[in-house]
Formats: C-alpha cells, sequence, structure tokens
C-alpha cells in the first residue's frame, strides 16, 4: 500500500475541486464534463485512501446518470417528454455539483 504524502493529497485536493469546475462549466459547454471524467477516471488510483476517493466516485456517477439522463430523454423526444426529462436532469445535475462541491469544500466525504 503507498503511503500519501500531504502534497499528494493535496493534489488530488485541487484535482477533484478542477472536475467540480468543469462539471459546472459543462453546463454550458458540455465538452468540459468529458474531460472532468477522463480526469476522475486516471486519478482515481491516487485518489484511493483519501478523503477524495468519495469524490472521484460521487463525480463518475454524476457524469453517467446525466449521460443515461439525457439519452433517455433524448429518445421521449419523440412523444413529447423528452424535454421534461432533459429539464430534471439538468437540475438533478446541478445539485449533484453544489452538493459535491460544498461537501469538498467542508472537507467531508461523499456518501457511496
Amino acid at each position: 500500500m503507498e503511503i500519501i504524502t500531504q502534497t499528494d493529497e493535496r493534489k488530488i485536493g485541487t484535482l477533484t475541486l478542477v472536475v467540480y469546475i468543469l462539471q459546472a462549466v459543462s453546463l454550458f459547454v458540455g465538452v468540459t464534463a468529458l474531460v472532468g471524467v477522463i480526469i476522475n477516471y486516471l486519478k482515481r488510483s491516487e485518489a484511493a485512501g483519501t478523503v477524495y476517493a468519495s469524490h472521484f466516485s460521487w463525480q463518475i456517477r454524476t457524469f453517467w446518470w446525466a449521460v443515461a439522463g439525457s439519452v433517455v430523454g433524448g429518445v421521449l423526444m419523440i412523444i413529447g417528454v423528452g424535454f421534461l426529462i432533459w429539464a430534471a436532469v439538468y437540475v438533478w445535475y446541478i445539485y449533484r455539483i453544489v452538493r459535491g462541491y460544498l461537501n469538498y469544500n467542508d472537507g467531508k466525504p461523499m456518501p457511496v
């Protein structure tokens, strides 16, 4: 098992914040969420054993559930409810970003 130094943990903390920012920016420029989830996957092993590991999992789940919800909304456009689903996903996505950031800011892990 690798020992995590304070410097390493600080770097992972900074990356966690960067991903929350990328997710927030993706509300206007969608591709940044993809960049964020790639960072999560590339650095996930380095976050293991830190409070940020739960944030990485939270961010990854947020991304994939938002993608799934968006696809379902797109498919259901043909019967007219897709816009409602997209709106619900949009609000849920904002909630996930805000809740994650607030826990990050307080130094708390996310529920698993």
